[in-house]
């Protein structure tokens, strides 16, 4: 039975996909971190992680956490003092990679204090630190990432904490996808899903897609983070974009559009980019087809709740399908938006 974890009142492992990111700021410069944060949970964000590189940022924490909304999750390495730190400071769970946190005098520090605060801990293994006995025994590859995961959860449950999120990334895709295939056929606990180091913000979405996208696809991840060198609200919305592809997200207006070709004779393009854009944060199901041209827009079209198509100097609206106006093109966009507002209940 799979297990479940609770990070801050956000359960992991009971069906539903969390979506995670990472703040870029000093997490000791308080103000930033939490204006950061505070943007992350406008768009969508579920668990906010921050860095805690030295004692400051561990005792931020506490200040933090008072001004946000969603559960905070604290990233530390080689330190169990700063681990601990962070911990009791409030961090809603803990990341660490067992491997450079010291030995096992270190690790059984850390064990107790979470389990003295009943705080989760991710255990995550990475291409850059699997542990050198596997890494000896394997190379760099699948089995080496989840036997080097595995290894470091029995220390953590041989000192009692059997609250753990494990992740295997690496910024390989197909790796990636082997080690969690691997993983979630040896382990019960919650897995952390995503493709470490994925690039900048066009490379990074798309090894993302593929590596998140194959692996939810296969009932493997229960919280995701996308990571991208870039702004990471546009994690969060890549995140979303992912869940939304994969059929596991329902509450959001979907824009469907045609790549377009010679027959269209409007600006369809410009206009599914502002309709795209116009319903990015709207949270309700509702479906658009903005397409070319009317040789598939009515068929595209049926099992929208709107959808326009183009003509030869004209544009037919669409409703549920069927066709409910014709417009001079040149008066489509600002027709369109009106019927749009209209359907979603927004005043103009």
């Amino acid at each position: 039975m799979k297990k479940t974890v609770d990070v801050g009142g956000v359960r992991l492992g009971d069906g539903r996909i969390v979506v995670q990111s990472m703040t870029t700021t000093k997490t000791s410069d308080i103000q930033k971190t939490v204006d950061q944060i505070i943007k992350l949970e406008q768009a969508g964000c579920e668990i906010a992680r921050v860095a805690a590189a030295d004692e400051a940022d561990a005792r931020a924490i506490f200040s933090v956490k008072e001004k946000i909304h969603i559960p905070l999750v604290a990233d530390v390495h080689f330190s169990p003092r700063i681990a601990v730190l962070a911990v009791e400071s409030g961090a809603d769970k803990l990341r660490i990679n067992p491997g450079n946190i010291g030995g096992e005098r270190e690790i059984a520090l850390v064990a107790d204090c979470v389990k003295a605060h009943r705080t989760p801990v991710r255990v995550g293994a990475n291409t850059g630190s699997i542990e050198p006995e596997f890494f000896k025994k394997y190379g760099r590859s699948a089995k080496a990432l989840v036997e080097s995961a595995l290894y470091n959860v029995s220390i953590l449950e041989k000192h009692g904490v059997s609250d753990i999120v494990i992740s295997v990334k690496a910024s390989d895709v197909p790796l990636t996808v082997e080690a969690y295939t691997q993983l979630a056929s040896l382990t019960d606990y919650p897995l952390h899903v995503g493709v470490t180091e994925a690039g900048t913000r066009e490379q990074g979405i798309i090894k993302s897609s593929v590596g998140i996208g194959a692996l939810l696809l296969k009932g493997i991840g229960d919280t995701i983070r996308v990571s991208l060198t870039s702004d990471p609200v546009e994690e969060v919305y890549a995140a979303h974009d992912i869940l939304r592809a994969c059929g596991l997200e329902k509450d959001y207006v979907e824009v469907v559009s045609c790549p377009t070709c010679g027959r269209c004779e409007y600006d369809c393009m410009a206009l599914a980019e502002k309709v795209s854009r116009y319903v990015k944060s709207i949270r309700r199901p509702f479906k658009i087809a903005v397409m070319g041209c009317v040789v598939n827009g009515p068929g595209e079209a049926r099992d929208c709740d709107l959808g326009i198509a183009g003509g030869k100097n004209y544009c037919v609206i669409m409703q549920k399908g069927k066709e409910n106006e014709r417009i001079d093109a040149a008066q489509a966009e600002k027709a369109f938006f009106t019927r749009l507002n209209g359907l979603l209940g927004i005043k103009e």
